[in-house]
C-alpha cells in the first residue's frame, strides 16, 4: 500500500486508475512468481485476492489485457518432465470462492466481458469444467426432468 495523507492506495490499483498498464503488468507478474528460501515458499495469489477481491471485474473493465497475465500467473508449470509429461499446478481457489466463502463471481465477470482469448484460457476453461460436472450438470438436469418427461409422453402418444 501506498500512503498519501490518509488515504491508502495499492500500487496496482493506482497503476489501473492511471492506464499505466506496464507497471501494473510489472506488479501482477512480481505478485504471481513462486519464490522461496530456506524456510518456506512465498506466493502472491493470496495476498492480491485478499486485497483486491474483484480485481478479475477491475480488470476486465479497464485492462483486459492483463488478464491473460493475471491467468497465466495462477498456472504453475514445472521444469522438468516425467515420461514425456509435465506436472502443472492450477491455483483456482479464488476464482470459485470469494472472500466470505461463498461462489465467486469471477466467472460471470469474465463472461461479461466476452472476450474468447480469455473465456478460453486453460485455467477459466478447467473451473467452468470443473463447475458443470460437479455442481451445475445435476441442478439442471434435475430443473429440466419435467420438461423432458411430458416432452417424452408427448412424443409417444
Amino acid at each position: 500500500n501506498i500512503q498519501v495523507g490518509t488515504q491508502s492506495i495499492s500500487p496496482l490499483m493506482w497503476a489501473l486508475e492511471t492506464c499505466s498498464l506496464d507497471a501494473a503488468k510489472s506488479i501482477i507478474v512480481d505478485l504471481l512468481t513462486i519464490r522461496a528460501d530456506r524456510d518456506r515458499y512465498y506466493f502472491g495469489m493470496d495476498i492480491l485476492f485478499d486485497r483486491h477481491p474483484d480485481v478479475l471485474k477491475r480488470l476486465c473493465l479497464e485492462a483486459p489485457g492483463l488478464m491473460p497475465t493475471l491467468l497465466d500467473g495462477l498456472i504453475w508449470r514445472s521444469r522438468t518432465t516425467e515420461n514425456g509429461l509435465r506436472r502443472v499446478n492450477y491455483y483456482i481457489k479464488h476464482l470459485l470462492q470469494d472472500v466470505h466463502g461463498d461462489f465467486a463471481k469471477n466467472i460471470e465477470w469474465i463472461t461479461d466481458g466476452k472476450d474468447l482469448e480469455i473465456v478460453c484460457h486453460p485455467i477459466v476453461s478447467m473451473v467452468t469444467d470443473i463447475v458443470w460436472k460437479r455442481v451445475a450438470s445435476r441442478t439442471f438436469l434435475v430443473s429440466k426432468a419435467w420438461f423432458i418427461v411430458t416432452i417424452t409422453i408427448f412424443i409417444l402418444s
